[in-house]
């Protein structure tokens, strides 16, 4: 029994050995993978980071331009061209050989947030080369997005463009050299245009000619580009200040304003008699095509425009019944077409003045910033102010907008407000407005992303209309969750906001793919909404100018709907709104196909 016993314990202790060692080696093993597998990731995540970093520094040199908006200053002296042959070649070099680059990388080794990044960088590569093959340089210009209007923001001394050393000055007096230059050439691209009957609609050339106008001043001091003489930096010296102010003087009057006269009356005396009767892209060579590809790319989707069309309808028609209960709610006797006739002109609805609009907003400001912290883990360090739109724009402007802060920190983002037209600014309209330019909308969203760390900078910087948008749209909606629409005629107001997004995908699918005409448009919008007739004309107007961008709202917000309500669903009690919002904004900005798949993996991580 005895030795039986003893065989036995001999037996377990061999066999317990055994197994120790069977599993010291399987834990080291399993290190070594571990260890191997983080090996390669990081060598994978070094070659890409490496990859969009070369990138990025190449496109800074390719668009100088671009490189000022994001806050290098490397090439604050220089203006680009963004029309020459020698310009198409250049870019079209970078897309390809950094898109074989890339490719040429293992994806599936990088980490999760790699991954993500490297999604949206091919994304941006295979889109950019997709949009060379249409024509887009022989329109280099419309009356809402405008190298003039950027340059003369730029050299009014309050955008990116830095004006606190003497260099600053010297390096705006050769970029605006660039600019002058870059005129003619705009010039000779749309000559090209008229040639191969790429022009713009007419009435799209009659809203340039007095921009260009504005700009004609008689005496250099009146410029918009001499203002950064006047708040020169005290620091500089008496023979600096003469000095530039003499180099100002002289360039304006005798670079500057004749180059500008020259492209007003190139618009005035030649391009007008070749600009397009028809009012929509469809009236251009490959025209359907070409909107088809613009609508894809605007709302990083590859939904038809038909598809895009019928959800606007189906979208119009639900707002119109949600207009009506509020119509009855606070006792409105007519119908709803007078309902809007009634907040459209009845005087109790409006400012009497351009700075009661301003100083309105600045204290609702202050009433949606109460409310912030409970719905964001993370907020901008940025803060952001209001001001009026330039008196030169103002005409053709829409009626609100957003710019960007400074990367560095030293300007804040600027909320426009179009205050040209006092009626078209109601009161009651005020709440949704700052909801989607200020905060949580464009300021949260791309304030955040500029203050990304640890991220590529493209990520910072780049940027997708329909997320963008449909954040801001989105926005709009959580100001029913944060009470501020209790009033119902500011909840019309978010309505009245919602249609207009609604009405863009039938107004622009119609003007560009179903041969609308602009008084079309014009007239469904009077149809559906109160807004003011000159707002309807602008909005209609840029639609003609920057086909397939106005579908992005509506489509971006359903989307980011759509994954909230899958994520509520899926989670129930453990679904933290906050926490949704961190996926949403800490990426910057993404397609619609990379964040649903963020999204996706998020929900999948919190079971």
């Amino acid at each position: 029994m005895k030795k039986a016993i003893v065989a036995l314990s001999i037996s377990m202790a061999l066999c317990l050995s055994a197994c120790d060692n069977n599993a010291n080696t399987s834990t080291q093993e399993s290190n070594a993978n571990s260890q191997a597998n983080a090996s390669q990731e990081q060598t994978a995540a070094q070659a890409y980071l490496a990859l969009v970093d070369r990138f990025f520094n190449d496109k800074l040199a390719l668009e100088p331009l671009y490189a000022t908006y994001v806050g290098v200053d490397d090439y604050n002296d220089q203006f680009g061209d963004g029309l020459s042959d020698q310009y198409l070649k250049q870019r079209h070099q970078l897309n390809t050989r950094y898109l074989k680059e890339v490719n040429e990388l293992d994806r599936d080794q990088l980490p999760a947030d790699l991954r993500l990044s490297y999604d949206m960088f091919t994304y941006d590569r295979n889109v950019a080369l997709a949009d060379e093959t249409f024509p887009n340089h022989f329109i280099p210009m419309n009356q809402f997005y405008s190298t003039v209007i950027s340059m003369a923001q730029l050299g009014s001394g309050e955008s990116a463009q830095p004006f606190k050393t003497v260099q600053d000055y010297r390096n705006w007096e050769q970029r605006l050299l660039g600019f002058t230059a870059w005129m003619k050439q705009a010039q000779m691209r749309m000559n090209e245009g008229i040639e191969s009957n790429v022009v713009l609609p007419r009435v799209l050339v009659d809203r340039i000619i007095p921009q260009l106008t504005a700009q004609l001043v008689a005496k250099p001091e009146d410029s918009l580009f001499y203002a950064p003489i006047r708040t020169m930096p005290d620091h500089f010296s008496t023979e600096d200040k003469m000095a530039l102010t003499a180099e100002y003087k002289a360039l304006i009057a005798e670079k500057l304003i004749p180059e500008m006269t020259a492209l007003r009356d190139y618009f005035q005396n030649t391009y007008v008699k070749s600009a397009r009767a028809s009012d929509g892209w469809w009236g251009l060579p490959n025209g359907k095509m070409w909107y088809q590809h613009l609508a894809n790319t605007h709302t990083t989707t590859t939904m038809p425009v038909d598809e895009i069309h019928k959800i606007g309808l189906e979208e119009v028609a639900r707002i119109l019944s949600e207009m009506d209960k509020v119509r009855q709610q606070v006792g409105f006797k007519g119908d709803l077409t007078a309902f809007f006739a009634s907040l459209s002109s009845e005087p109790q609805y409006f400012f009497d003045d351009r700075q009661g609009l301003i100083d309105g907003y600045m204290a609702l400001k202050d009433k949606i910033n109460v409310k912030l912290p409970n719905y964001f883990n993370i907020m901008p360090k940025a803060d952001y102010i209001v001001k009026p739109v330039e008196s030169f724009r103002e005409q053709s402007a829409a009626g609100a907008s957003y710019e960007a802060p400074a990367v560095d920190g030293s300007r804040p983002g600027v909320f426009y407000i179009n205050t040209y037209n006092l009626k078209a600014q109601p009161k009651w309209g005020m709440t949704t407005l700052s909801l989607h330019e200020a905060a949580p909308g464009h300021h949260f969203q791309i304030a955040i992303k500029q203050e990304l760390t640890g991220v590529p900078e493209f990520q910072r910087f780049g940027g997708y209309t329909a997320f963008e948008e449909g954040w801001a749209l989105y926005a709009e909606y959580l100001g029913i969750e944060m009470g501020l629409f209790e009033d119902p005629y500011q909840y019309f107001g978010k309505l009245s906001d919602e249609m207009l997004r609604a009405m863009r995908l039938v107004v622009d699918t119609g003007l560009h793919a179903k041969g609308w005409s602009r008084e079309q448009a014009i007239q469904y919008m009077m149809d559906n909404s109160p807004m003011a007739e000159s707002d309807i004309i602008a909005e209609v107007e840029r639609y003609m100018a920057i086909p397939g961008q106005a579908l992005s709202y509506k489509v971006g917000q359903l989307k980011i709907l759509s994954l909230r309500a899958q994520a509520e669903e899926a989670l129930g009690d453990r679904f933290d709104l906050k926490a949704f919002h961190d996926q949403i904004l800490t990426s910057g900005s993404l397609p619609m196909e990379v964040m649903e798949l963020k999204v996706n993996e998020w929900i999948a991580s919190q079971k």
